[in-house]
């Protein structure tokens, strides 16, 4: 885990990298893709609107549990298991 200093160095280098690319399209594209790229590495639940749909269609047509009069949600988790 970085420090806050530690993260405001890493920013402030990667911003002014940035600005020395900022005016080639062709290398602004390329970092781009390659900061989506680790985007996606780094967050593995990251999904299209399509998959994240059929996943909620998907639980829908799973067993579905209601909260009971007066029950707390530690007696649900009891009662189903």
């Amino acid at each position: 885990m970085m420090t806050l200093a530690q993260q405001n160095t890493m920013n402030t280098e990667l911003w002014q990298s940035i600005g020395y690319i900022a005016d080639d399209d062709a290398l602004m594209r390329r970092l781009t893709r390659y900061a989506k790229k680790l985007a996606k590495e780094k967050d593995p639940s990251l999904m299209t609107k399509e998959e994240f749909f059929a996943r909620v269609d998907a639980a829908k047509e799973g067993p579905s549990y209601e909260l009971q009069d007066g029950e707390t949600i530690e007696d649900l988790i009891k009662r189903v298991g």
